[in-house]
């Protein structure tokens, strides 16, 4: 299970250091503590997300859909949680033999050497030290695991809003989080096939971003475009969101979660490598970002004569998931090439959608597929990886979610239904879903004065 190795790797090479007294190192004890607490605070960071992404849908949409908005982050976020406790996470590490699939075995605990230190009155020395089996506590790392889940399902809530139903929606996301997301991510994180084949995305620019890209565009196809986005002869028009500065917050909020993310993901702080290495993702994170944001900006500048807010906003996001499959270069200034062209492909790709009369009120299949396509690809241009193994783990998975998705979707759209009818549309689906509204003295019946 590479995504769960590298702590207790770490602690048991560290062993023959602690030997020796001039070495600078931390007994096995402290690297348990300091790898719990890596996995526990990035974790946080991370949860964090989710508020960011409902800030961002939020201020991306009309007035008339925020509640509904976030409504549908808590939930996912909820129902992604109990999915990936009760069989995803299982599905996922569960079976290190099995090339395709984790086990199907139901619920995760703790381990039993932690399970008995916690229940002596006295813990002996053998006790305590039996614990340390893995290098880390297994529930901070099933914790920090379960927040990247819910991600990808915040991927797909903001390519689908202001007309999908709210029931329908999370129904696919449990699905997504029990079977599509924890299969695909055992073929790599749970050592299957693409972690044989030498295939590497270090946080999840494929594993957790195109995963909710695909299934967005798929959701996308099948759902149709809101009424009103486009008209005759491929003209466009915009639906533009009730607030921006919400938005921008929003951003800001992933981008400071972005740190735990993907600095998170170097899966252990138990050492001075460990510490190093962090830092090294934590300033290839922000200086990506960074990137993305300034590239963003010269290039709706040059193509529509305006700098773009929300583009410039993508552009932040699409720097940030460009980095995330290879956080770990020693070289910082490629981190910001690589960022600066995942904001440009976000860019570039908002035209080609509406071409297509594809529908992403967010911009997520720009920002998470797109450029979550070229970071896993920019780590066999830049990071040495093989670039047979990062297509073939780009294609297996952009395969096998668009199928498992379509079905899914399909079997809603078929039974359920997936859309709101236009004139819950119209309404908006605050007041046609939830019978509220995020702003109601701004409401069409607030005309009371006083």
């Amino acid at each position: 299970m590479i995504r769960k190795l590298t702590a207790g790797v770490t602690t048991i090479l560290m062993l023959p250091i602690m030997a020796t007294p001039a070495a600078a190192a931390v007994d096995p004890e402290t690297a348990f503590v300091f790898n719990t607490f890596s996995f526990l605070i990035h974790g946080v960071l991370v949860m964090f997300m989710a508020a960011g992404f409902a800030m961002l849908e939020s201020g991306l949409v009309r007035s008339k859909n925020t509640a509904a908005i976030c409504l549908k982050n808590i939930a996912l976020y909820s129902i992604a949680g109990i999915a990936f406790y009760i069989i995803g996470y299982n599905l996922m590490y569960g079976d290190a033999t099995n090339a395709f699939i984790g086990s199907f075995s139901l619920g995760y605990g703790s381990s039993e050497p932690e399970l008995a230190l916690l229940a002596a009155e006295s813990p002996t020395l053998e006790q305590v030290e039996a614990s340390f089996g893995d290098g880390y506590s297994v529930m901070s790392d099933w914790f920090f695991q379960m927040v990247f889940v819910a991600t990808t399902a915040s991927i797909v809530s903001g390519t689908l809003a202001e007309r999908i139903k709210v029931w329908p929606f999370l129904i696919f996301v449990a699905i997504l989080a029990a079977f599509i997301y924890p299969i695909q991510g055992s073929w790599s994180w749970g050592e299957g096939f693409l972690f044989e084949l030498g295939f590497s995305d270090f946080a999840g620019s494929t594993i957790v971003h195109s995963v909710g890209g695909w299934a967005a565009l798929v959701g996308a196809l099948l759902l149709g475009p809101r009424k009103g986005k486009y008209g005759e002869n491929g003209r466009v028009h915009p639906l533009p969101g009730a607030n921006l500065p919400l938005a921008t917050l929003g951003t800001f909020i992933l981008w400071m979660g972005w740190f735990g993310f993907n600095g998170g993901s170097q899966l252990a702080l138990g050492s001075a490598l460990d510490a190093t290495a962090m830092a090294i993702v934590y300033v290839n994170t922000n200086l990506a970002a960074a990137g993305g944001v300034v590239a963003a900006m010269a290039v709706t500048q040059l193509m529509f004569k305006k700098i773009d807010l929300t583009m410039s906003l993508n552009g932040a996001l699409a720097g940030l998931v460009a980095i995330t499959a290879g956080p770990d270069l020693d070289n910082h200034f490629l981190s910001i090439i690589i960022g600066a062209i995942g904001g440009i492909l976000a860019v570039v790709t908002v035209p080609v959608l509406d071409k297509l009369k594809i529908d992403d009120v967010v911009g997520a299949i720009p920002v998470h597929l797109v450029a979550g396509i070229w970071g896993t690809l920019a780590v066999a241009f830049f990071g040495g990886g093989s670039l047979v193994a990062q297509l073939t783990g780009i294609i297996a998975v952009g395969a096998f979610v668009v199928v498992s998705s379509g079905i899914v979707w399909g079997i809603l759209k078929v039974t359920i239904g997936l859309r709101a009818s236009d004139d819950d549309e119209a309404l908006g689906l605050d007041r046609a879903e939830l019978g509220l509204e995020a702003y109601p003295e701004f409401g069409r019946g607030s005309q009371t004065i006083g």
